[in-house]
């Protein structure tokens, strides 16, 4: 999350915002084991659809109790990313997605992994997290639940899959979208700190 004009960041480490980024990040091993151990896909979709709340008001909730902190921006984007990937691997062994899809999501990651050693040598950590890169993770965050509840049958599993997909395509190209305008921050900050 990015610190606004107005808003402080704090080193507090125990807070509200903070606990519900760290309760997302154990929900990851629970999703993977109720999705490839258990098959218990109903459980799998609790844990989805709690990550997907929990990443909308951990933000919120910093926001508005000025609970921003250093720890919260590593451990959002953090289990974000962790959803976003075990997910993919989880639902790509499941057959829920192709695995096309997969490697189109998780290109976009190397290809910004890759930049992190430039950014490093430049004494920068990580580039600011901008709204278009949110948004993209919200469509994920909301396609995955959609698409497991619609492996079923009946008109509920169908709608699932068509508002699943719908997300999930928007999802990728918006992660895509952020992932070129994060680059092109990369080559504005060579240009403007050059070594």
């Amino acid at each position: 999350m990015e610190v606004g004009e107005n808003e402080v960041q704090t080193s507090r480490v125990f807070t509200i915002p903070n606990l519900l980024s760290l309760l997302r990040l154990l929900g990851v091993p629970l999703f993977l084991w109720l999705i490839l151990v258990e098959e218990a896909d109903l459980w799998a979709l609790a844990v989805l659809a709690f990550s997907g709340v929990s990443d909308y008001l951990d933000g919120k909730l910093a926001r508005r109790w000025n609970q921003i902190s250093k720890v919260g921006e590593v451990l959002d984007p953090l289990a974000d990313r962790l959803y976003i990937l075990t997910t993919i691997a989880a639902f790509t062994i499941r057959e829920i997605i192709p695995l096309w899809f997969a490697i189109v999501l998780v290109a976009r990651d190397v290809f910004l992994l890759a930049l992190v050693p430039v950014l490093r040598k430049r004494g920068l950590v990580r580039l600011p997290v901008h709204f278009l890169g949110k948004a993209a993770t919200f469509c994920l965050l909301y396609a995955f639940p959609l698409l497991l509840l619609g492996i079923g049958d009946g008109t509920l599993a169908m709608l699932a899959q068509v508002f699943g997909w719908a997300f999930a395509l928007w999802g990728v190209a918006l992660y895509w979208w952020a992932g070129i305008l994060y680059a092109e921050q990369v080559r504005r900050v060579l240009r403007d700190n050059p070594a």
